[in-house]
């Protein structure tokens, strides 16, 4: 069975924790665990929040409390678009932004680079993303966007088959 879902959504701080809960809402009628929830929400808050500072530098709601200048309330129009894709017991989820995109992403997939540090980001995003789905891919085109896709196999078929694991 294949079931699919779209969401399309301003590119600020304050709907991160929407797409989280959005995509974990999509899986819940295959009853994944609670560790699989928290994988996949994490590895959507990091695609979303990567979208929002890095694509399109929306930085109003990140770095310390009390320390936001002027200059970062500014918020740059943009969307992040979410399309998930459950196939059977595989979950297919693509983060796409149309922000600055990325101009080198096998740097920017390196364990600790980050853009921001001013921001205290660590640079783990893709990292996380990576350790916590099974497979993740990155696209972009420097000016036009960025599309990160990652695919999670939920543990359920052979509960839901009545077989045993």
């Amino acid at each position: 069975m294949e079931n699919e879902m779209e969401i399309i959504f301003d590119a600020v701080s304050d709907n991160e924790a929407f797409a989280r809960v959005a995509v974990a809402a999509f899986v819940s009628n295959l009853n994944p665990t609670m560790e699989e929830l928290a994988d996949i929400k994490t590895a959507v808050s990091e695609a979303v929040t990567n979208s929002i500072i890095h694509g399109y530098e929306n930085l109003y709601g990140y770095g310390r409390p009390g320390r936001c200048p002027a200059d970062r309330k500014k918020t740059n129009e943009g969307k992040v678009r979410i399309r998930c894709v459950l196939e059977d017991d595989v979950l297919h989820i693509q983060v796409t932004d149309k922000g600055k995109g990325i101009e080198n992403v096998e740097q920017a997939m390196e364990p600790l680079y980050t853009t921001k540090p001013e921001l205290e980001r660590s640079g783990m995003g893709f990292a996380f993303m990576e350790a916590f789905m099974d497979d993740l891919e990155v696209e972009s085109t420097p000016g036009e966007g960025t599309v990160v896709s990652m695919t999670k196999k939920l543990g359920v078929s052979a509960w839901i088959d009545g077989k045993e694991q």
